[in-house]
């Protein structure tokens, strides 16, 4: 009715996420959208926690909590949680895989709004940097101070560029799910050992094959998942055994290395490109998270717990895709003012008193993104596509992610026009062009 519409949005967030909250049908399964919220929330504070710059002799120095304060590598193992999200993905994407299947939709109808949902909020964070690195060049900002802000602020588009893809091929990889069940998942699973025993010994450029088999092994996880696979905590528990007796004997014997993340300066990296001890990692989490499933869903039934779920995915992409751009331009904005609030060493007592506090300035700062961008995340996910011919979602696709996985690389500054990768930007906005399809009319 319009006038409850108008009452709904004059209302606060927590009103609204409440109305939608009240929509949700009784056999959703609100496990998979808590799981998705807490995942990034995780991510969110590990990369303000990580991140650890501070002033000294006059200039900034780029720290990293990891090098700095070896110990905190073990923290890792808890906030690497990115293994879980793909596990959720691929829960969602057979949901809506199959109910697409069953109500006669096509490849094209379906592909065109998972893409749209995904890669609409990152065109408007891309235009936003391309902007922000061609007027700094043009006032005289050095360009190593472009490359290394939009480097860090662009780490969150990596996910993208693997999981676009992995969205493109769920037809083929949810076929081979109900064709082969987990024998889908154990056969990436051992090619990602293959990957490792030889792109350690004799070829170290395989290794960039694991952001296949590793990544899809999380995503056929959550096809089994969706089956019900993961019903009890007898069918689940395994899992995390499993994963975390496999990770101990990777690190302590096989010498990966301790943190689930990069350490800058260490040579090997068991996030780029992933390694076994990350899928490991992921079992461990899949295993222990979904053991607890049963009273966590009865939990969400409550409508606070509830409310909160759907409040925060509302914004989730744009929290993800934001959330480093807001402690890049305070950073820049603590550096212009001679190092405000960037006096203490990372890892001392009172650094770590102060967490808190830059966190919530963070948030603050945060905050405008997400009123202004989220709304075109919104609208990008109640908004109809027209059908996405399959050549424009895989060659789209393929031009994104390359875009998307060398911005995140190597920054947006270079030695191009406007003081730009120009190149690398030209291509990320034509695959995106590609695949946004334009929006029916109404």
């Amino acid at each position: 009715m319009p006038g409850e519409r108008e009452g709904t949005a004059r209302g606060g967030l927590w009103t609204r996420a409440g109305s939608l909250a009240a929509q949700a049908p009784a056999r959703r399964n609100r496990y998979v959208d808590f799981l998705r919220a807490v995942s990034i929330t995780v991510v969110v504070l590990g990369h303000w926690l990580m991140a650890a710059p501070y002033y000294a002799e006059g200039a900034l120095q780029i720290g990293d909590l990891l090098r700095v304060v070896p110990w905190t590598r073990w923290l890792t193992w808890a906030f690497q949680v990115m293994p879980v999200f793909f596990m959720v993905g691929g829960y969602a994407n057979a949901a809506s895989w199959s109910s697409a299947r069953r109500s006669g939709r096509t490849y094209a109808e379906w592909v065109a709004v998972r893409l749209r949902r995904l890669v609409a909020p990152l065109v408007l964070l891309l235009l936003f940097w391309t902007l922000l690195a061609a007027a700094g060049n043009q006032a005289g900002v050095q360009p190593v101070n472009i490359r290394v802000g939009s480097q860090a602020a662009l780490i969150p588009v990596w996910f993208l560029s693997v999981y676009v893809l992995v969205v493109v091929a769920v037809p083929v990889t949810h076929r081979a799910w109900r064709r082969f069940g987990l024998a889908s998942f154990w056969g990436l699973a051992l090619g990602a050992v293959v990957v490792d025993l030889v792109g350690f010994t004799v070829f170290p450029l395989l290794r960039w094959v694991n952001y296949g088999f590793i990544w899809l092994a999380m995503h056929q996880l959550g096809y089994h998942w969706q089956a019900g696979g993961f019903a009890t905590p007898a069918r689940s528990l395994p899992w995390a055994a499993l994963g975390l007796a496999v990770l101990a004997a990777l690190v302590a014997v096989a010498g990966y290395p301790v943190s689930m993340v990069g350490v800058p300066g260490e040579e090997v990296s068991n996030s780029q490109p992933p390694t076994l001890a990350l899928l490991a990692l992921g079992l461990f989490h899949a295993g222990l998270l979904l053991g607890l499933q049963g009273p966590m869903r009865r939990w969400l039934e409550r409508s606070g717990p509830w409310t909160f779920t759907v409040l925060v995915n509302g914004y989730i992409m744009t929290l993800y895709l934001w959330h480093l751009t807001a402690m890049v331009l305070v950073i820049g904005a603590a550096n212009l003012l001679g190092g405000a609030g960037l006096g203490l060493f990372p890892g001392s007592g009172p650094w770590w008193a102060t967490r808190p506090l830059w966190d919530l300035l963070l948030g603050l700062v945060l905050w405008p993104f997400l009123a202004v961008f989220a709304r075109f995340e919104q609208g990008a996910r109640g908004s109809a596509a027209a059908p996405l011919a399959p050549w424009r979602a895989v060659a789209g696709s393929i031009l994104l992610c390359y875009g998307l996985a060398s911005l995140a690389r190597g920054g947006i500054g270079g030695d191009g026009p406007l003081g730009l990768r120009l190149w690398v930007v030209i291509l990320a906005l034509a695959g995106a062009a590609l695949v946004l399809a334009r929006r029916r009319p109404a």
